[in-house]
């Protein structure tokens, strides 16, 4: 039996494309000899699972899209309209997939946050079985336009990363992204807690960084993250993925405190 409740399926062209970037420069990606990805909950339509396998085969040709809904009537519609390349299963956390294949990533977005906070461990060690030695499984949400995400990066064991991922352009305050954090820290975002601490760092690096904002919000951007490094907070990567508005830390750095 599926794992998993129905949810509302919203959902939109290009919506999902800053984490489609990010899936994309993913290692596994580039060096599995199975090439499998699966997209836990696409909702409604399975435009978001098409716009992957396009986005992924930018990078690895010869990738396969396995998309996964709960609602039997959101596969049937799906499958209406399948291609090479992608195909869509009946399913829920426990991710089915073509011959019981591993996937090399797994993404469910704006799935998880549709749940109770207690229910989110058990989901991420579901899909984290499923994955091959290594995979990744990308978990988080995103607003209706796809200008404002958030997610975890986790492997076949553990949680590794958190990103923030924004569109710079007019943006007002980075902690903007507060209402679309992962159901694991959206409750979170509270005094005492590692999640407020950084967010809360974050407006002020943006803030600080403002008069580089006459060379543009990435110059300004990429200032803010610097300050943030500078404030004592293990920001990882560097330019070439912070002009893209994103900003990432271990997972250590804004987890929970138990």
């Amino acid at each position: 039996m599926p794992i998993g409740n129905v949810t509302r399926g919203t959902t939109g062209y290009n919506r999902l494309r800053r984490v489609d970037r990010w899936i994309a420069s993913l290692p596994v990606l580039r060096r599995t000899p199975d090439p499998l990805v699966a997209d836990v909950g696409y909702g409604a339509s399975p435009t978001t699972t098409l716009e992957l396998r396009d986005r992924l085969a930018a990078v690895r040709p010869d990738v396969e899209v396995t998309g996964i809904e709960i609602e039997p009537a959101r596969v049937a519609l799906a499958n209406a309209g399948t291609r090479d390349g992608v195909t869509f299963r009946l399913g829920g956390f426990e991710t089915p997939t073509p011959g019981g294949r591993r996937p090399a990533v797994i993404r469910a977005f704006n799935v998880l946050r549709q749940y109770d906070e207690s229910e989110v461990a058990d989901a991420w060690r579901i899909m984290q079985d499923r994955l091959q030695p290594g995979g990744a499984l990308v978990e988080g949400t995103c607003n209706e336009v796809g200008r404002v995400a958030s997610w975890v990066t986790l492997d076949d064991v553990r949680p590794l990363s958190f990103t923030v991922s924004l569109r710079l352009a007019g943006l007002d305050v980075p902690s903007i992204v507060a209402e679309r954090l992962p159901k694991t820290l959206i409750h979170r975002n509270v005094p005492g807690e590692r999640i407020h601490a950084y967010l809360r760092d974050l407006d002020l690096a943006w803030a600080v960084a403002a008069p580089l904002g006459t060379y543009g919000p990435r110059q300004r951007w990429i200032a803010a993250v610097r300050g943030m490094r500078d404030r004592g907070w293990p920001v990882l990567h560097g330019v070439t993925r912070w002009r893209l508005g994103e900003l990432s830390v271990p997972w250590s750095a804004v987890e929970p405190a138990r």
